[in-house]
């Protein structure tokens, strides 16, 4: 696995996290010489007085300073959610976890979480074997290198690095060497995307939207003591929900997990939720189903 610095992954994210805030603002002027949507998206971390004016929007600097405020930590999947397989795996076990996941790319360890060696990408072993062979496999041969982060490194920093290194995932390591969690640039850019989106969102109150009576389209974000208000529903249970902010959230607890598209969570209240939309790390996008009206 490359790595930019020889040491301990711990050290690495240390002397990274440095160097990469030194090249930053840089950096930022060369990208927004680019003018497809990292060049734009990155033309929006300038200073004020350095910014296109076409960049220069009030959702868009809403989403940038959100990520701006926050860490590696604050975005990442924990350790515990994380999709990864052994360096010895078998080719069959290996094409089985790339369907059930359902990622193209997986981190690639020994023995244990915390010694990753590399990635898998799913289009090099379609490249390079068949799927249904029972020919010897060695996944070391098709690794490529993985990006290491540390907690404190600014979530901008982060992607600002990944799309220049042209990065999609990277593994982050804690003070001690450890894996700590798994961040994408897919959940960097949502952070952005999400928070422009919220923004009109709540403007045009599309947090919600009732296609018929006692049935609801909800974004998972949605405030459930909004919703709850809303509804008529008292969907949160004393002392296990205090902590639940969204619909998606609560979805999330009652089914212990993040629920597959098309999957129906029943409510004790008698409310139905269905995931409409999400992927394997998150619910996007359900319908609500009141009481009266479940089927």
């Amino acid at each position: 696995m490359e790595r930019s610095i020889d040491g301990p992954p711990a050290a690495q994210g240390a002397q990274d996290t440095a160097e990469d805030d030194q090249r930053y603002d840089a950096d930022l002027h060369t990208d927004r010489e680019n003018k497809g949507f990292f060049g734009r998206l990155f033309g929006a971390f300038a200073p004020n007085e350095d910014r296109d004016d076409d960049s220069d929007s009030h959702g868009e600097r809403t989403g940038i300073d959100h990520l701006r405020s926050l860490t590696v930590e604050d975005v990442a999947v924990p350790k515990a959610e994380i999709s990864a397989v052994q360096a010895d795996i078998g080719l069959k076990d290996l094409v089985g976890t790339f369907r059930r996941e359902g990622y193209s790319r997986l981190p690639v360890y020994e023995q244990t979480i915390d010694n990753p060696i590399g990635m898998i990408l799913l289009k090099d072993l379609a490249l390079h074997h068949d799927f249904t062979s029972d020919e010897s496999f060695d996944l070391r041969k098709l690794l490529r290198p993985i990006m290491f982060a540390p907690p404190s490194m600014s979530a901008a920093v982060l992607l600002q690095k990944m799309q220049r290194e042209r990065a999609h995932l990277a593994l982050v390591i804690d003070e001690y060497g450890g894996v700590d969690g798994l961040v994408t640039i897919e959940d960097l850019i949502e952070t952005i995307i999400g928070e422009i989106d919220d923004e009109h969102d709540e403007v045009a109150g599309a947090l919600w939207v009732q296609d018929k009576q006692g049935h609801y389209i909800v974004q998972s974000r949605a405030s459930l003591e909004a919703f709850e208000k809303v509804s008529g529903l008292d969907l949160r249970r004393e002392h296990e929900d205090e902590d639940v902010d969204t619909i998606g959230g609560l979805v999330f607890v009652r089914a212990g997990r993040v629920p597959k598209r098309g999957e129906v969570i029943d409510h004790e209240s008698g409310a139905r939720f269905e995931v409409l939309d999400g992927d394997p790390r998150r619910i996007k996008r359900l319908r609500v189903v009141l009481p009266d009206c479940a089927a």
